[in-house]
């Protein structure tokens, strides 16, 4: 009898001397050793048939087997279609649906180790996974004796991810990117035995868009209980975007399709119809290839007026989103998970334009951002109270704790970030909090204040600072911050292994307590200062906000 190793040798692409492999059904994936870490890598697995012809806009297809003998399984696969990312058209595709599995060497399937799952962020118009590098992550759960396997995947971005318009709110075809990461997160539960993981010890983690979308899966607790056992939610949650039905897309939609040669005409933008129902038909063609997709993604960025032209949408009633978040919290419909959220301390100045230099643009924004709504006397009352709250002071503006400093812009900017930081992420973290903590929820919060050396102080601990830290690479390598990076993955590790980040493994860190109705604490993670503070910072300003939030459509 041949020897199991010579007979995969007789196979295409498996002769690879060293190469790690593991089967799934019929097929025997080769991965690639990464020696130096001594981890091993599987990397562009479909989970999904290609979305492409007539799957394109439409609920992605579980890919139940590989229908072949061998999968070379050493490489990330192309990034999904995306403009202004800097991507070349060679490095992107349609057909995008993978998903890539890290694990320490020497792993078998009798091992049963956590699994983490990765979703990216980029405002649900761009991003990869393969620039998640996750070796330090898995490096240090093997050290302090929690081994766990790594997971990430690419999910459909813009228009080909989140459709808007009256056509796709009809047939269903919104929310798409979401139902990639539901697929994504079936394969796991269905493979990744096979490469030496616990299906029933999942724990996901994103950041932004990616942290927007797993928290949409906790409102739909009949989903996400079957998929994952907890989360770890990195400046991004339920209510970080407005939500409107997809009607309110049309515009943009219409833009998309106009820029799409073989569909323009289809689209009411470049015709005298105003009630194009043909669009997505013309868009399942044959004839529309992924360089005429790319044109029109170009041509709806260019003319877009909203700040996230192709976000999730209300969806209705057997949809992922079918009300408001902050109505499906009154009625108690989401997970009863334990979970990590967190914000970082000057989340809006990023999202602000330098340019910003008047009250008046602030409102009218303002305005623009949270219509059309029910109610709009109530709106415009609505946002006069809130710019009564943030006044144009910079001392009290952001970046925060940088006294009268305007770093040569208008005192506008630190006013406007300050109000977008809370508004969309603080006031979203400490409202998501209070709810499942009043629910019994076992949840942890945190702030992370670390200040950044090596960017813009105009920016200061900006949005997404804080992952190059969990990752293991933080851009200064001080001691206080190389120390800080330590502790923040030593934590995120422990929740992922035992569902607490006070496993009492790894590092010497401070307990982080849990954040309760009676104690409403986070960790505030800085190397100078790694100590619990109460969440009652700004405290007059987020209640107001979260004191109506369908007004803001949250």
């Amino acid at each position: 009898m041949v020897a199991l190793e010579s007979f995969l040798c007789l196979l295409p692409l498996l002769c690879v001397e060293g190469s790690p492999s593991v089967r799934l059904g019929r097929t025997v994936l080769t991965g690639r050793e990464i020696s130096s870490v001594q981890q091993e890598f599987f990397g562009n697995i479909p989970y999904a048939e290609p979305p492409v012809g007539n799957l394109r806009l439409r609920p992605p297809v579980s890919k139940l087997s590989l229908k072949t003998d061998s999968f070379d399984a050493r490489e990330y696969g192309p990034a999904c279609l995306q403009v202004g990312t800097g991507l070349s058209p060679a490095e992107m595709s349609e057909d995008c649906l993978t998903i890539n599995v890290l694990r320490p060497a020497g792993t078998t399937a009798r091992d049963r180790l956590p699994v983490m799952f990765w979703t990216y962020g980029g405002g649900f118009q761009g991003g990869q996974a393969s620039t998640a590098n996750a070796s330090l992550i898995v490096a240090q759960s093997v050290a302090r004796g929690t081994p766990i396997i790594f997971i990430n995947f690419n999910y459909r971005l813009g228009p080909l991810g989140f459709p808007q318009g009256h056509e796709a709110g009809a047939s269903g075809d919104v929310n798409l990117g979401i139902k990639d990461q539901i697929a994504a997160l079936g394969w796991v539960q269905r493979n990744i035995g096979a490469f030496g993981g616990d299906k029933d010890k999942v724990a996901l983690f994103g950041q932004s868009a990616g942290s927007v979308m797993m928290s949409i899966l906790f409102l739909n607790p009949g989903v996400i209980e079957g998929l994952a056992r907890g989360a770890i939610f990195e400046s991004g949650f339920q209510g970080t975007a407005p939500l409107f039905p997809p009607s309110r897309g049309e515009g943009d939609w219409q833009n998309f399709v106009a820029g799409v040669q073989s569909c323009s005409s289809s689209s009411s933008s470049s015709s005298s119809s105003n009630n194009s129902t043909s669009t997505l038909d013309c868009l399942r063609s044959n004839s529309t290839t992924a360089a005429s997709l790319l044109q029109g993604f170009t041509l709806a960025a260019s003319l877009t007026v909203n700040p996230d032209p192709f976000p999730p949408v209300l969806d209705g009633r057997a949809g992922l989103i079918p009300e408001l978040p902050s109505v499906l919290f009154a009625q108690r419909r989401f997970a009863k998970m334990p979970f990590i959220a967190g914000t970082v301390l000057d989340e809006g100045t990023t999202f602000v334009p330098p340019t910003i230099n008047s009250t008046e643009q602030l409102f009218a924004s303002a305005i623009a951002l949270f219509s059309p709504s029910d109610s709009p006397d109530v709106l415009e009352e609505s946002v006069k109270k809130l710019l009564e709250l943030y006044p144009d002071e910079s001392a009290l503006g952001s970046p925060f704790n940088t006294g009268n400093e305007t770093f040569g812009l208008s005192s506008q900017f630190k006013r406007a970030s300050a109000l977008v930081g809370d508004t969309d992420f603080q006031a979203q973290r400490r409202f998501w909090m209070h709810t499942a903590a009043n629910a019994g929820v076992s949840t942890y919060g945190y702030l992370f204040t670390q200040p950044q050396t090596t960017t813009p102080p105009a920016i200061g601990v900006f949005h997404a600072s804080e992952l190059l830290y969990v990752y293991g690479k933080p851009d200064d390598t001080s001691p206080s911050s190389e120390q800080l990076s330590w502790i923040m993955t030593d934590y995120w590790v422990s929740f992922v292994a035992n569902l607490t980040p006070n496993d009492g493994l790894g590092v010497p860190k401070p307990e982080w307590r849990q954040f309760t109705s009676g104690d409403k604490v986070l960790m505030e993670l800085n190397g100078e200062n790694l100590t619990m503070i109460a969440d009652d910072y700004r405290q007059e300003q987020i209640a107001f906000f979260n004191s109506n939030p369908a007004i803001w459509r949250r």
